[in-house]
C-alpha cells in the first residue's frame, strides 16, 4: 500500500501542471479536471485490489478513502474511514479526515463530535477547531458555534492563531491579511501561509459573511496557490473540492433566462 501511495504521488505531480488555470481564463478547464479525476479513479481501483488481497489492512482502507474523497465521493470516503476504525478502534480519536467526510455529507453533528474528540488527541491544532466551528455553525448557528469554540493554550503554526481569532469574531478578514503581510516570512513559507489563509478566510466569507464574491475570489486563490498545487496535500484537495462546489452552486443559483431573442 505504501508503494501504491508513492505511485499515486508520482502520477499526481506529473499532472499538477495540467490543472493550472491559464492566464486570462475565467474558469478552470473542466476537461483537465476530468483527466485528474481519471488518475484518482485508477488509484482507487488499485486500492480496492489491495483491500481484496488483505481486507484487514488498515492502510488499504485509508488510501482508498482518500482517493474517494479526492473524487468527491464523500459517502464512499466515510465508509472506508469508518472501516478503519472498525478494524482499529484506537484510530477514532485521531481521525480528522472522517470529520471532513461527515461535514461534506452534511452530517454536521457527527462532524462536530469527530473534531471535538480529535482535540483530545491534539490540543494545539486550531485548524481542527475551525472545522468544529464550521460544523457547529451549520447545525446550530453562529452564536452557538462561537460559544462552543475549543480552547487552546499553546501556540500554533501561522496563520492559524489569526484565523481562529477571526472565527471567534475578534479579527476581520482584512485584519488577518494585514497582519500576515507585516511578518517577514521567507517567500516559499509565505506562499504556504497564504494558502491556508485564503482557504479559511474564503470559507468564512462564504459561511459567516455570506459574501459569495469574496469567497469565490479567495477560494480560487487557494486552488491556484503554488504551495498547494506543488504538494497536492490533503487540504489542497479539500480546497479544490470546496471551490468547485461553490462554482457549481453559483451556476445552480443563476436565474433562468429566455433563450429566444428579444
Amino acid at each position: 500500500m505504501i508503494a501504491l501511495l508513492k505511485s499515486f504521488s508520482l502520477l499526481f505531480f506529473s499532472y499538477l501542471l495540467l490543472v493550472l488555470i491559464l492566464p486570462g481564463e475565467s474558469k478552470p478547464d473542466r476537461s483537465i479536471i476530468a483527466l485528474l479525476n481519471e488518475r484518482f479513479q485508477e488509484q482507487e481501483k488499485k486500492a480496492s485490489l489491495a483491500i481484496k488481497e488483505n481486507p484487514k489492512l488498515v492502510r488499504g482502507w485509508s488510501g482508498r478513502g482518500d482517493m474517494r474523497l479526492f473524487l468527491g465521493d464523500f459517502e464512499g470516503a466515510k465508509t472506508d474511514y469508518e472501516k478503519m476504525i472498525q478494524l482499529d478502534p484506537s484510530l477514532e480519536v485521531s481521525h480528522w479526515r472522517l470529520g471532513i467526510a461527515y461535514f461534506y455529507l452534511k452530517e454536521y453533528e457527527k462532524a462536530a463530535r469527530q473534531f471535538e474528540i480529535y482535540h483530545n488527541y491534539d490540543a494545539v491544532d486550531r485548524e481542527n477547531g475551525i472545522w468544529r466551528f464550521m460544523s457547529q455553525f451549520k447545525s446550530k448557528g453562529l452564536q452557538s458555534a462561537r460559544e462552543g469554540l475549543l480552547k487552546y493554550e499553546k501556540d500554533d503554526r501561522p496563520p492559524y492563531p489569526l484565523l481562529y481569532e477571526m472565527f471567534a469574531g475578534r479579527l476581520s478578514p482584512d485584519q488577518v491579511f494585514s497582519m500576515i503581510e507585516e511578518v517577514d516570512y521567507p517567500e516559499n513559507y509565505r506562499t504556504r501561509v497564504l494558502f491556508h489563509a485564503n482557504l479559511y478566510v474564503g470559507i468564512y466569507a462564504e459561511m459567516v459573511e455570506q459574501n459569495k464574491k469574496m469567497a469565490e475570489k479567495l477560494l480560487r486563490k487557494a486552488f491556484e496557490n503554488q504551495y498547494g498545487q506543488s504538494t497536492g496535500t490533503y487540504m489542497w484537495q479539500v480546497a479544490r473540492l470546496h471551490y468547485f462546489q461553490l462554482l457549481s452552486r453559483k451556476v445552480d443559483d443563476s436565474p433562468v433566462t429566455d433563450s429566444k431573442e428579444k
